[in-house]
């Protein structure tokens, strides 16, 4: 390994550099690597169960919870060790993020002392397999209106736990179907036939023996797309009862009278809080999705440097795919991206285990943290879905061999882009905190909500800056003008038009919301009318927040040749991103023809640039080849 992949890999790993190196050498490639033979789908789930419990021997699941709930209170290197399991089994870090990351981590932020108490040592050491039990067959985004309802008996001091139709069944749980024997359920919370909307309860749903508890019917959803070890199945409750403190008490109690409270008061602000806790699952997914996004360009980036086609005219030897402007022009900007996602996860997980590890909940900073998590999980699974499409398509037939590991890579991520929230869904909840100045009003605000405070509130606020505030001013207020000498590659440039275009489509979207403030408006009406600006302005919220990390890490490499290849790289990132929206930056006249030109042309110049360098760019991901084992990685001899 050069210096320079030393230094780059450095800057990539962040602040727990030192865990990513204690898993690349701990993971053992024969228990963490998918099967190297076809298995029934039977057998996979067999093989990952056993893989999870082979964790619960080591420290990592401890990570993830606080020290007083018998942890080791490292929120962001539990996050981080999912994220490099995802350079290996998808399934298993699925499967792990379920019961680890949701099941417990329900239990953990949802629950009380008493929860924490009876159940946690069992979901640390697995000895208590837990699913994750929000989703129904009718309602999957829209949470608040889950079917299934938690109805307490005052009679017997129980909750009773219903599916009332079809809709309400419990569907796409992971766990479910095999191995789950308990689960944290998502139900209507029904005290004295007041409904305080939704709140979660744990249910037994097998015994000891396997056999599902009386009044639970499990199925099994069968074979999906992808993730084959991971057991999802379906749950229905028929009038299922349970101790009334299985109800996690934090944000909602039923005291021993039967009398409900809560210290939130306002219905739908308590739900958001609720929701709010449990971020990592998508922070999980984007760090998931990266990394099977990186897998999938080493393969596809070694590949294109020894794989040759065609021979130039008047030459013996073929040339490399690599060395094609067309294939430079397919990975190498694709790189730059998975570049700038790392970085931004980075600074996601850092941000999230200050928030979530501080003894005081800052709700302003948790809004934030929601907001940024859902933009990162938007950008990097909707990256991931592209991404390893186009590497398997630059492999040709070899990308098409299971061996070659493409095909599992592109069927393990494609539900990312739906689980942990629908990326169209989250991209309006990105938009949703964008256009509200109070943060503390967030949970009052539902679609219809957010219409009314466009109808009187103007977009006009400074953009948030989320990392190197002072640095980016400064190379933003030095940014010359629309066609200046200095060229694209300015960074201040750079800087000013992924900001300008994102506080643009705020104020005209704020500006349409505007419309329901008229007499008679139909407020569902004027937000579906806009609704495709909403998500733009979503887009370019995370585009600008993600090259601000780029250009952060930069700031931060110490070491002078990685700081300019990290330059170039970025370069290339910012580039083909405006490259990308070249359209809409001609018709507001951000851009000239001429400055449009130029920058299609610097993304030419610097995939050439950085085409002899690919190579030393993924190997700084980081991955062992021993988790690779595919055939693209060495040459056919001729």
């Amino acid at each position: 390994m050069t210096d320079l992949t030393t230094a780059l890999r450095t800057t990539l790993d962040g602040r727990w550099a030192d865990l990513k190196n204690e898993a690349r050498t701990e993971f053992d490639p024969a228990m963490y690597m998918p099967p190297t033979k076809e298995l029934t789908m039977d057998e996979y789930r067999a093989r990952v169960a056993e893989q999870v419990r082979e964790i619960a021997a080591t420290d990592h699941p401890r990570r993830g919870f606080p020290v007083a709930q018998g942890g080791s209170g490292d929120l962001g290197g539990s996050v981080t060790a999912f994220e490099v399991v995802g350079h290996a089994d998808l399934s298993l870090m699925v499967k792990a993020g379920v019961h680890w990351g949701l099941f417990g981590g329900a239990v953990s932020n949802l629950g009380t002392q008493r929860h924490h108490t009876a159940y946690l040592p069992s979901i640390i050491d697995a000895t208590l397999p837990g699913c994750f039990a929000m989703t129904e067959t009718g309602h999957g985004s829209d949470v608040q209106s889950l079917g299934t309802t938690a109805t307490y008996d005052k009679d017997t001091d129980e909750i009773v736990v219903h599916t009332p139709t079809p809709a309400a069944r419990k569907d796409y749980i992971g766990g479910a179907a095999r191995d789950g024997r308990m689960a944290a359920v998502f139900a209507q919370l029904v005290v004295d036939g007041e409904n305080h909307g939704v709140h979660c309860v744990l249910v037994p749903i097998r015994d000891e023996s396997g056999a599902p508890m009386p009044g639970v019917t499990i199925g099994d959803c069968g074979a999906k797309a992808g993730l084959l070890g991971v057991d999802n199945g379906r749950l229905t409750f028929d009038e299922v009862r349970v101790p009334r403190t299985n109800l996690l008490n934090r944000y909602g109690d039923i005291d021993e009278n039967g009398v409900y409270t809560s210290p939130i008061e306002n219905q739908t602000r308590r739900f958001f809080t609720m929701l709010g806790t449990l971020v990592r699952g998508r922070i999980s997914v984007a760090g998931g999705a990266g990394a099977a996004t990186r897998t999938a360009l080493t393969l596809a980036v070694t590949y294109a440097g020894h794989r040759r086609q065609f021979a130039a005219p008047g030459g013996d030897e073929e040339v490399r795919l690599l060395d094609y402007r067309v294939h430079q022009r397919k990975l190498l900007p694709a790189l730059a991206t998975s570049y700038a996602l790392q970085f931004a996860q980075n600074d996601l997980v850092a941000f999230m285990h200050d928030i979530q590890g501080a003894e005081q909940l800052d709700e302003e900073k948790q809004r934030e943290l929601e907001s940024r998590a859902a933009g990162i999980k938007v950008a990097s699974t909707s990256h991931a879905t592209a991404t390893i499409q186009m590497c398997r398509e630059a492999c040709g037939g070899a990308g098409y061999l299971a061996v070659n590991r493409l095909p599992a890579l592109k069927a393990d991520t494609d539900v990312f882009t739906t689980f942990e929230g629908d990326n169209t869904v989250l991209l309006q909840l990105v938009a949703k905190g964008l256009l509200t100045s109070y943060r503390d009003s967030f949970g009052d605000l539902d679609t219809l909500g957010m219409v009314k405070f466009g109808a009187r509130q103007f977009a006009g606020q400074l953009v948030e800056r989320t990392a190197a505030r002072g640095l980016v001013q400064r190379l933003i207020d030095a940014a010359p003008g629309r066609d200046s000498d200095k060229g694209p590659t300015d960074r201040g440039w750079q800087l000013d038009l992924f900001e300008d275009r994102e506080r643009h489509l705020l104020e005209t979207v704020a500006l349409r919301l505007r419309k329901a403030g008229k007499p008679g408006a139909d407020l569902f009406a004027v937000f579906n009318e806009c609704q495709d600006h909403v998500v733009e302005a979503a887009r370019a919220h995370v585009d600008r927040v993600v090259l601000e990390s780029f250009v952060a890490a930069i700031d931060g490499c110490q070491d002078a040749p990685a700081r300019e290849m990290l330059s170039r790289v970025c370069d290339l990132y910012a580039l083909s991103t405006i490259e990308a929206h070249k359209g809409w930056h001609l018709e507001h006249g951000r851009i000239t023809p001429a400055r449009s030109k130029q920058v299609r042309a610097a993304v030419g110049d610097l995939c050439a640039a950085l085409a002899p360098h690919a190579q030393t760019l993924v190997d700084a991901f980081g991955i062992p080849t021993s988790w690779l084992g595919t055939e693209l990685l060495e040459p056919v001899a001729g």
